[in-house]
């Protein structure tokens, strides 16, 4: 797959009113988030906190000015554009992210909230919540993932619009924009978790103390 230039990438994401310098600022700024995690956290709290951190800044930073709305629906952190026409949501990813010749997809399995999402089966015959609050059903908005993961000590990170899933991963894209980042310091660990998939939990052992 050829290669766009930047300049085409730019205007690509201009279009969709957002810039590698805004993503830029968020992934920075959640890195800088990250790099207060000390062993005494939970394992995952590095990769957890960078996914929610990426999340809110992207809507601190759109959502004041901009007049994007926000919503946590289904624990899928996502910004909608002021004019309905798409929102995007930040998650981990694996492969070839930002290099169009090789094939990328989400981190972490997800569950029927993510898969409602990219299958875009939503379709209600009555005006539903989401059209009340939004004016456009969520499940039918077409959603964007910024893509990021850590490589060779550096952050790379896609805007990609995801069409379908196989199995309980994200792995087959209509459009993806590569986005040209500066070198960010290396923080030095994994920062691939992201949200829980709402079919996932965490395991909990039980152990049942017979009487002495």
């Amino acid at each position: 797959m050829a290669q766009p230039d930047p300049q085409q990438h730019a205007q690509r994401l201009a279009e969709l009113d957002v810039s590698a310098d805004l993503f830029t600022v968020v992934l920075s700024m959640a890195l800088e988030d990250v790099r207060g995690c000390t062993d005494f956290d939970a394992p995952a709290a590095r990769g957890f906190l960078f996914w929610s951190r990426a999340n809110r800044y992207l809507a601190e930073l759109l959502v004041p000015e901009e007049m994007w709305g926000h919503t946590s629906r289904d624990s899928i952190l996502r910004v909608i554009h002021p004019d309905r026409t798409h929102a995007i949501t930040a998650i981990s990813a694996e492969g070839g992210v930002a290099d169009l010749d090789k094939r990328v997809r989400s981190k972490n399995p997800k569950g029927p909230a993510m898969a409602r999402m990219v299958e875009q089966n939503g379709q209600l015959a009555f005006l539903s919540r989401d059209e009340v609050e939004y004016g456009v059903e969520l499940d039918e908005l077409p959603t964007w993932c910024l893509l990021y993961k850590r490589e060779e000590g550096l952050i790379k990170a896609e805007l990609s619009l995801p069409v379908k899933m196989n199995g309980k991963f994200v792995d087959e894209w209509l459009h993806r924009i590569p986005i040209s980042l500066p070198p960010m310091e290396d923080p030095g660990f994994d920062i691939s978790l992201d949200e829980p998939g709402d079919d996932q939990g965490p395991e909990v052992m039980v152990e049942f103390l017979g009487e002495n």
